[in-house]
């Protein structure tokens, strides 16, 4: 695909490893944050929750922005002044409620980063190649989840996390005017299209059985992976730092696997709905095991543990199956609203596993109280796969 070598999509590629980059650092830092901010587990709970929901309440305005601005001025702007002024405010830190402000800055930054390659593709692509390209958008990307545990580590080892973060801030700023000189915004819609509005996108009836799993899906492998897997294998299996950082490695490998080769994994189903069953299927499966086998074998919950994370290609699958469904003058705000379900489910449930955990870890042994995390995130999927079975297909699927 000869897009996806243009130099606005690599500039959009590098801001969306940001994005992840931002949305994962925060564990790495604990140790430090800890001992010289006081800032404790909880404290940092609520930190990566306002992350997400900072994120996600800035969807809907970005959908407006996409299709009034284009996605050029949109997702420089925001990654410029959030992004950029977000690692500036958390390289100046001198209390955990400095950190909850940096890091909602830096959800507002990156919330249009990855959605603006997404208004491009919906644009200028044929349905059949939105999940290929949005695949590898999110597989290239989620590299940045890599680059936030032992590379950060390192640099952290070497300079300091408050000259660390104000070398991000410069980075960040950097790849704002890089998106600036090299982005084109995709050429509007032709002929004459009704107002967009959001009432008109409530009358897409085809989306009512897509979002609830999408609000669910993504959940899993973020909320495990950023949040619960170093805990549970600690805590369970008394597994070591090196240990917990080769399985969350593996992790973050497999998001980025998984979103690589999704296009090819869509032709041989036929179609992102008929893939995105497959797949959220065989995250029940792991989710299942996962809780009723919490402390059987530490290789066996290292390898359930990776393979939550392949479930994150369901996102583009999921987004490539709703975007079909969007007339050309509500795509801004429809994938903008997609996005925001996903996102939104992310930070709810990172908000609602806390007190589970607690309440669970106050009356059962490790192993059971962590069963009941991995119940909590298979509960909705079950739901919300159900409903997704009676979604419609999309028109241009591949049979």
């Amino acid at each position: 695909m000869r897009l996806m070598l243009s130099g606005g999509i690599a500039s959009l590629i590098l801001a969306y490893m940001l994005s992840q980059f931002y949305r994962a650092f925060l564990a790495v830092l604990a140790p430090v944050l800890h001992q010289e901010l006081g800032a404790g587990p909880d404290d940092l709970a609520i930190s990566s929750g306002l992350w997400f929901m900072a994120f996600a309440a800035m969807q809907l305005p970005i959908g407006w922005a996409l299709d009034r601005f284009g996605p050029r001025e949109t997702v420089a702007t925001l990654l410029a002044l959030g992004g950029a002024g977000g690692a500036a405010v958390f390289a100046l830190a001198q209390a955990p409620w400095h950190i909850h402000i940096a890091m909602a800055l830096l959800g507002i930054g990156c919330a249009p980063v990855m959605i603006g390659s997404f208004f491009i593709f919906a644009r200028i692509l044929p349905p059949t190649m939105m999940s290929t390209a949005g695949g590898i958008v999110v597989g290239l990307g989620s590299l940045g989840n890599i680059l936030g545990a032992a590379p950060l580590v390192w640099v952290v080892g070497q300079l300091g996390w408050r000259m660390t973060l104000t070398g991000l801030s410069l980075v960040t700023l950097g790849v704002a005017l890089l998106l600036l000189a090299l982005v084109k915004n995709p050429p509007a819609p032709e002929g004459n299209h009704p107002k967009a509005s959001l009432r008109e996108l409530w009358k897409v009836r085809e989306l009512r059985l897509i979002l609830p799993l999408l609000g669910v899906t993504y959940a899993g492998s973020a909320c495990i992976r950023g949040l619960w897997a170093g805990p549970y294998l600690s805590q369970v299996f008394g597994a070591s730092d090196q240990l917990i950082g080769l399985v969350t490695l593996g992790m973050g490998l497999a998001m980025v696997t998984a979103n690589l080769f999704v296009g090819r994994i869509v032709r041989l189903f036929g179609s992102d709905k008929r893939t995105s069953i497959a797949n959220n299927t065989l995250l029940c499966a792991v989710l299942a095991t996962l809780w009723l086998a919490p402390g059987l074998s530490l290789g066996l919950s290292a390898v359930l543990l990776v393979m939550v994370c392949i479930s994150d290609s369901s996102y583009s699958l999921m987004m490539s199956h709703g975007r079909a469904f969007l007339p050309p003058h509500l795509v801004g705000r429809g994938i903008t609203l997609l996005n925001m379900t996903s996102i939104a489910g992310v930070g709810v449930m990172q908000f609602i596993s806390r007190p589970v955990y607690l309440a669970a870890s106050a009356r059962h042994a490790p192993a059971t109280a962590y069963g009941y995390i991995f119940l909590l995130f298979l509960i909705p999927v079950v739901i919300g796969l159900v409903l997704y079975l009676f979604s419609p297909e999309d028109r241009h699927a591949r049979y």
